[in-house]
């Protein structure tokens, strides 16, 4: 098994990873991604991808920002890695290449959201060093724009 990760920052790329992202979002249509993207990439969005030979088994987004508690932080989004191939270490190789990017970029910090009912990540996560700090409110206004 040959794995590799890329970093992929342009919409074209993202857009060839679709089937991943509907690993976690089954019903995302092209359009409503490729529009995402389009709002998203000019705001300091990216993704990282794990391939095995030419085949994406693992990917994620990535933020940067700076907050006036944190100071600059790199934040994942939607951490997926294929049904088939889990436990065998994408998940760690990922959060491993994050944690170095964000060392690089001087960030104090890396931030993520996890659902509250998704144990398996919760574990995953606790295992990599992440920790709860707080709860991450929110109140849907529009529930045709959620995917």
């Amino acid at each position: 098994m040959h794995l590799y990760i890329k970093e992929l920052t342009t919409q074209e790329e993202m857009l060839d990873q679709i089937e991943m992202m509907k690993h976690l979002y089954p019903k995302f249509s092209f359009e409503k991604y490729e529009s995402y993207l389009q709002e998203m990439i000019p705001r300091n969005y990216q993704q990282i991808a794990v391939f095995e030979n030419e085949i994406c088994v693992g990917i994620s987004g990535l933020w940067s920002g700076t907050k006036l508690w944190s100071g600059k932080y790199l934040e994942i989004d939607n951490f997926i890695v294929h049904p088939d191939h889990r436990s065998k270490g994408i998940g760690k190789m990922m959060t491993d290449y994050v944690d170095q990017k964000a060392k690089e970029m001087n960030c104090s910090m890396i931030v993520l959201d996890a659902f509250t009912g998704n144990f398996k990540a919760h574990r995953f996560y606790y295992n990599q060093g992440y920790a709860p700090r707080g709860f991450h409110f929110l109140k849907i206004l529009n529930e045709e724009g959620i995917s």
